[in-house]
């Protein structure tokens, strides 16, 4: 029962950050602000996703070049997340991406290391997984990032509901034995249904079909997304990323779907 608690106090917590947020221009009456906010806030992610990538990696004995891989990280946050403000921010984008991996097979000749190109993907590896989709926040529509939100905490929960009661069939038992198919479909359908019943609550602009489609992409991309972390765990030999959040892990283990679904998601934002 303590368990309980304490994860249940962990996750309110990260939905009122978070969702403070993402409001926190309505909430301020100051719309750029809130874009600072939220960018902001994506950024403390990315950062804490970056440390815990390093970590992981680091127990391999790969050896990446950590103040560059922050660097990176940084740099695609903040002009992702700036560029509605200030356009140019565009360009050192374009330029940043153009240049992060001459610059770093430059800088890995004087680092010594027994493998020195698995250490520069994995220096730019976390900007790209956690700093693309993460910087993308700020873009999203308020109504379209909540359901994103709300999406893979329904997905998680029903997946492992229906799991444990009807589960059978092993989905991936490589990366994560305790995920079968039963349980991940009735995620999925519980995603559509919360995109076909909520989704027009929160904004009626898009069509229920748009709404049919985040909530497939949020169950199967979401499921996809927590795999990917689940493989990256096993492949360090670790249970959980680290352990900011009590009862739930840390920054990848709680963001690892979302980091998956924020892509397609800014796609689905053009038609809305």
């Amino acid at each position: 029962m303590k368990t309980f608690w304490i994860r249940t106090a962990s996750a309110a917590v990260y939905a009122l950050l978070f969702l403070g947020s993402i409001f926190s221009g309505q909430l301020l009456g100051n719309p750029l602000l809130g874009i600072f906010i939220l960018t902001a806030f994506a950024l403390f992610v990315a950062l804490g996703c970056t440390y815990e990538y390093f970590r992981m990696v680091a127990l391999k004995g790969d050896c990446p070049n950590r103040p560059l891989g922050y660097y990176f990280t940084i740099l695609i946050v903040l002009c992702l997340g700036f560029a509605r403000t200030w356009l140019p921010s565009i360009w050192v984008l374009g330029a940043g991406i153009l240049l992060m991996f001459p610059i770093t097979l430059m800088i890995q000749l004087w680092r010594q290391s027994e493998h020195p190109f698995a250490d520069v993907l994995h220096t730019l590896l976390p900007a790209i997984y956690c700093g693309v989709p993460l910087g993308m926040m700020p873009y999203l529509q308020h109504s379209l990032l909540v359901m994103c939100v709300l999406m893979v905490w329904v997905n998680d929960s029903f997946a492992y509901m229906g799991g444990s009661l009807v589960g059978k069939h092993k989905m991936w038992p490589k990366h994560s034995p305790g995920k079968t198919w039963e349980g991940t479909a009735i995620g999925v359908l519980a995603c559509v249904a919360l995109g076909i019943f909520v989704g027009p609550l929160l904004d009626s602009s898009p069509s229920i079909l748009i709404w049919v489609i985040l909530g497939l992409i949020c169950g199967v991309v979401g499921t996809l997304g927590d795999l990917v972390e689940s493989m990256l765990k096993r492949s360090v030999g670790v249970k959980d990323s680290g352990n900011i959040m009590p009862g739930h892990g840390g920054f990848l283990d709680r963001f690892d779907s979302l980091l998956m679904i924020l892509p397609f998601a800014f796609i689905i934002s053009f038609f809305f």
